[in-house]
């Protein structure tokens, strides 16, 4: 089959390699017949992930069709339609148990594109496919349902009920690409007062108001710190939710807190940020991070199932399963081409 194998810092190939097997009694094969790309991916190629070895297949999403089964996997057939969730789950280890299933011990949590070959393929093996995959609910399409992979639920665990999101909050999302439009939108399911986006591109913060966002700050020209002051008595958001990855952005989530506020780190640092405790130790601040455990996702699927969440305005350009060289060249440069989601799709 063929793949996208990562070759080491800004090095990327879509090549030949070896049709992926069943190595334990709990994987399934699956085609692979729509994936996208992660941020998390750029992060890798920038080499903020010195964990992905060169030679690995990137990407964990995926929608597909199993074709394969070990003989314990015991809710999938060959032909079922699945949605292979970014995070892998044992189920039978303590932070499993505990439904904490991206600090997986046995083998699981972020394994896909990470430490083991990912979805980024033309077939991928999925360890622990019974507990991480998700059989496809009938009239959701394989894009809408791509978004669930990853997306929706980081944004909605590790921002919004990290956050504590409560009715009548003031929520400013730093950073309006895919994770915090993901944001935005479960922030709304929990009736914010205001939710504000944040981020220097035009084109980002007119999508976030189409996710709900009520007010939107341009930082390159805006004071952020200014305008949420004046929406606040001076007091600062209940919530801010940090969705960049970059030290300039959680510096700004925890400037925009108010006493008491709560700041949900989302963003996958590769370089160290600075919290000036010297300035935040008497204001009764909680950080949180964390990485997604998709705990959530059988509740966003049946959001999604009832039409509740729109999944499918994520999605801004399509190509061809393959065209990977040109799909990423889109993506990396989202503030000139307006991309959100891509979508590569089987033929």
């Amino acid at each position: 089959m063929k793949a996208l194998v990562y070759g080491g810092p800004g090095r990327k190939s879509w090549t030949q390699v070896p049709d992926p097997e069943i190595k334990d009694d709990r994987d399934a094969i699956v085609r692979v017949d729509a994936v996208t790309i992660c941020g998390t991916d750029l992060h890798i190629l920038k080499g903020d992930v010195p964990e992905v070895e060169s030679g690995r297949i990137l990407g964990h999403e995926a929608v597909g069709t199993v074709v394969e089964t070990g003989r314990n996997v015991q809710n999938l057939r060959p032909g079922d339609r699945v949605l292979v969730s970014c995070i892998s789950a044992c189920a039978g280890c303590r932070f499993c148990r505990e439904g904490r299933y991206g600090q997986c011990r046995s083998g699981g949590g972020w394994v896909l594109g990470h430490l083991i070959a990912g979805t980024q393929a033309e077939y991928v093996r999925v360890p622990f496919a019974d507990t991480s995959t998700y059989l496809a609910p009938t009239g959701v399409s394989d894009e809408e349902l791509l978004m669930l992979a990853d997306i929706l639920p980081t944004g909605y665990e590790v921002g919004v009920l990290n956050g504590a999101v409560q009715p009548g909050d003031v929520v400013a999302v730093v950073g309006s690409g895919p994770i915090g439009l993901s944001a935005i939108l479960g922030s709304r399911l929990f009736s914010a007062s205001h939710v504000v986006a944040i981020d220097p591109a035009a084109a980002r913060l007119e999508a976030a108001k189409q996710f709900g966002a009520d007010i939107t700050i341009n930082n390159g020209r805006e004071d952020p710190a200014q305008i949420i002051g004046s929406l606040t008595g001076g007091l600062g958001a209940d919530v801010t939710i940090e969705a960049v990855g970059v030290p300039d952005a959680f510096e700004l989530a925890v400037k925009l807190a108010r006493p008491g506020g709560r700041i949900a780190n989302v963003g996958v640092h590769g370089k160290a940020a600075t919290l000036h405790l010297e300035e935040q130790w008497i204001r009764d601040i909680t950080i949180t991070t964390g990485l997604v455990d998709a705990s959530s996702t059988p509740t966003l699927l049946r959001l999604l199932a009832n039409h509740q969440i729109d999944a499918g305005r994520f999605i801004t350009h399509r190509f061809a399963l393959g065209e990977f060289a040109d799909a990423y060249d889109v993506f990396a440069r989202a503030g000139e081409t307006g991309a959100l989601k891509v979508v590569l799709s089987r033929g």
